[in-house]
């Protein structure tokens, strides 16, 4: 009789255990796959950010003996990096396999049609592909050597070609067809320039403009041309791809004219750009020809763009780079990015991003001087022509742009009139100077949250702590659901909401809205004012618990008088137009869609994330304590801020930092409710660009493994330390507030 009773209670104790087993193995089972996941995540973002961090490389490929007997002017390569050409002082234009089994064999050679001896060269910006020879009759020949492709049997076959920009006509530059010495040219779309240094010291500018014979069909060209007046020896000469300005070096000092209009040639600038017991030696445009690039025979190579002065836009020296000493060193430029390059006559080679002031590589290449230099169209090989030699070189060099202090400092780009923070990934041109500071957009991300904030914490606290203390059970039951049930409501309708709705009534009802955060608090305390002085018989009608249900017509009324007084308002204190007002006598810029309607939309969103587990805290304060409290004397206020908000703390400040993690982390409502422009300021009359919605805006267009890309995940890798930073400071806060009034 005694066995059967315990049989079933030893049953209940092994299911018990059983239970308590489990659930213990799946909570700790939950937690270490949280925390996986968040390793994951971590590791991934480090992934994919690491690469932009890397240093260049430089690799040799492959070594080509050249023949004895030419002397080669000028090389380059095709995209695929497969087939070089190199241009020699007869013309002639060679061919030579640089990739594959093949390397070194010599493809083709071809012959340019030249109605003259040759007596100079020159080549164009990078990304134009053209080369032209200065003849002995004052005229010059433009060719573009490329390549047609072709699959015969499957077979891919390149084969090279002449192509003449001009339909084969050579361009008549000096009219008494004296000897070309030096030139420079242009050939861009619709507009061709030539620069030249005649045999008799003449410098001539010439502008040539096509127009088609109506009866034969033949191009004639209309040129103009302008003798420019420069005294001394003739160096260098330039010329911008889009032939709007002309640079001439003559020893030390570099003659900067505007050749906008060809028959009104103006000197620019005078340059004296040399450093203290420096010369200097060379000098080329950076790719987008608006960086002047100038080497010393002291190694320094620096750059120049035009700023605004006092006397208008000048060209001013912006920064630096330190090279080996070199008598004989050139500046090259790449075909887009603002890389360069440095080569000299011991053999050294410079790798340099002028935007990031990097020094990307340098080093010893080859033992001779190296005579001519080319880089790839995409960037990733270069050649360097060694006495009767090519050696062909892999560059590894991705993202030049990226280095922390182009990220986190401000940055001089060109144009700028001084340094800033600047976010702008992308343009229509192709030669656009990326712009990648996350300095702006995680400012954008601070301001959105801080006003979010400033309008949620007050609205949140107060209303949690009236609904945990003050107010009546039965209204609690139906006033705590409808607040948490707003959590439901999806972002992006509140941003939608906000953008089309909230942000045109903000602007054309500016007065109401400040009004109505300045009346309505006035209007509270005043109505509670009143009804303390209300008799008790009128007091005792309205249960204990109940009194915020009187505020609901206040609130309403003082909102109806804002709106109505709005136009008033506007006219009396504003001349008529708030906007105009606040843009001409106060300065301050007024976006539609800024940082006031960021805060309401951001805001009505955190509320009830920040009420609900403050509310929680609240009201979980155990009863013994306020009881005792009132018990001793102390009044419900009292009683509140020196025992209940104290016991509290911890829950309260869990509240608001779970409120900041959402803000920070919130999306849809800054992505539709702001102008996302990503600046710098304050105002709550301007919007700005968060992280998070810089990520959404700008993934979907960005090239995978791009320097865009990669950055686009750096960003995201910052929101998630802002927010593992603000949870752990709450969790390390919250520990010590339990800690300090766990005794009472």
């Amino acid at each position: 009789m005694t066995s059967n009773p315990q049989k079933p209670s030893f049953k209940t104790d092994r299911s018990r255990l059983f239970k308590d087993r489990f659930a213990q193995f799946g909570i700790t089972s939950g937690g270490v796959m949280v925390l996986v996941a968040l390793l994951l995540i971590f590791f991934y973002l480090l992934y994919v950010v690491q690469p932009i961090f890397e240093s260049a490389k430089v690799e040799k490929r492959v070594d080509i003996a050249l023949s004895a007997e030419k002397r080669y002017f000028a090389l380059g390569v095709e995209e695929q990096t497969e087939i070089a050409y190199l241009l020699d002082n007869t013309g002639q234009v060679d061919f030579y396999q640089v990739k594959g089994e093949g390397a070194g064999k010599l493809v083709s050679t071809l012959q340019t049609k030249l109605d003259g001896q040759i007596t100079s060269f020159a080549k164009s910006a990078p990304f134009l592909g053209q080369y032209a020879y200065g003849l002995d009759n004052g005229q010059v020949q433009i060719l573009k050597p490329s390549f047609v492709v072709t699959f015969p049997g499957n077979q891919r076959v390149m084969k090279p070609r002449l192509g003449y920009p001009l339909a084969g006509q050579q361009l008549l530059v000096d009219e008494q067809q004296q000897a070309l010495k030096k030139f420079a040219f242009s050939h861009y779309e619709d507009k061709t320039a030539v620069v030249a240094l005649t045999a008799d010291k003449r410098v001539i500018f010439a502008s040539y403009v096509a127009e088609e014979n109506m009866f034969t069909g033949e191009l004639e060209w209309q040129v103009t041309r302008t003798e420019l007046p420069i005294d001394g020896r003739i160096d260098d000469l330039l010329i911008s791809p889009d032939t709007t300005r002309t640079f001439v070096r003559s020893a030390n000092q570099i003659y900067i004219f505007d050749t906008r209009f060809a028959d009104d040639v103006k000197q620019f600038q005078l340059l004296a750009a040399n450093e203290e017991n420096a010369n200097l030696v060379s000098m080329t445009l950076l790719a987008g020809a608006n960086s002047l690039m100038l080497a010393n025979d002291n190694g320094e190579v620096s750059q120049w763009f035009e700023v605004n002065t006092d006397d208008g836009r000048e060209f001013a020296k912006i920064r630096a780079f330190d090279s080996d000493k070199s008598k004989h060193m050139k500046v090259h430029s790449e075909f887009y990015r603002r890389t360069f390059f440095t080569t000299n006559e011991k053999g050294e080679l410079g790798v340099y991003y002028t935007t990031s002031e990097a020094e990307l590589w340098r080093g010893k290449v080859t033992e001779q001087a190296i005579d001519a230099f080319a880089i790839s169209p995409r960037a990733n090989a270069a050649l360097l022509l060694t006495g009767n030699q090519v050696s062909v070189f892999e560059l590894h060099n991705e993202h030049p742009e990226v280095t922390w202090s182009a990220l986190w400092q401000e940055v001089w780009y060109e144009g700028y009139p001084e340094p800033a923070y600047t976010w702008q990934s992308t343009s229509a041109s192709d030669d656009f100077e990326s712009k990648f500071s996350l300095v702006p957009i995680s400012f954008g991300t601070i301001k959105a949250a801080f006003y979010a904030m400033l309008f949620a914490v007050p609205i949140a606290l107060s209303a949690a702590i009236y609904t945990a203390y003050f107010m009546s059970s039965e209204l609690r039951r139906v006033v705590k659901p409808t607040v948490e049930i707003m959590e439901a409501l999806p972002t992006v309708i509140l941003g939608f909401l906000a953008g089309l709705w909230l942000a045109p009534l903000i602007e054309s009802h500016l007065p109401a809205i400040v009004a109505l955060l300045l009346l309505l608090p006035l209007a509270i305390l005043a109505t509670a004012l009143g009804w303390t002085k209300l008799p008790k018989v009128i007091r005792h009608f309205v249960p204990d618990g109940w009194h915020s249900i009187l505020l609901i017509p206040v609130v309403l009324l003082v909102g109806w008088v804002s709106f109505a007084m709005s136009d008033v308002i506007e006219g009396w204190m504003f001349g008529g137009n708030v906007r105009q007002y606040l843009t001409n006598e106060l300065g301050l810029t007024f976006d539609q869609r800024n940082s006031l309607v960021v805060g309401i939309a951001m805001g009505f969103a955190v509320i009830p994330t920040i009420f609900s587990i403050a509310e929680d805290a609240v009201f979980s304060v155990p009863k013994h304590l306020s009881n005792g409290s009132l018990a001793l004397g102390a009044t419900q206020w009292q009683t509140l801020v020196r025992v209940v908000l104290l016991t509290a703390s911890p829950g309260i400040f869990s509240a608001v930092m779970m409120g900041l993690g959402r803000a920070v982390g919130e999306t849809m409502i800054v992505l539709m409710a702001t102008g996302n422009t990503p600046i710098m300021d304050w105002s709550i009359f301007q919007g700005m660009r968060t992280l998070a919605a810089n990520i959404a805006v700008e993934m979907p267009e960005s090239e995978v493994g791009s320097s865009h890309y990669r950055i686009l995940f750096l960003a995201a890798f910052v929101l998630f330390i802002f927010t593992f930073v603000f949870n752990t400071i709450a969790e390390f806060v919250r520990q010590q507030l339990r800690e300090k009034y766990s005794s009472m």
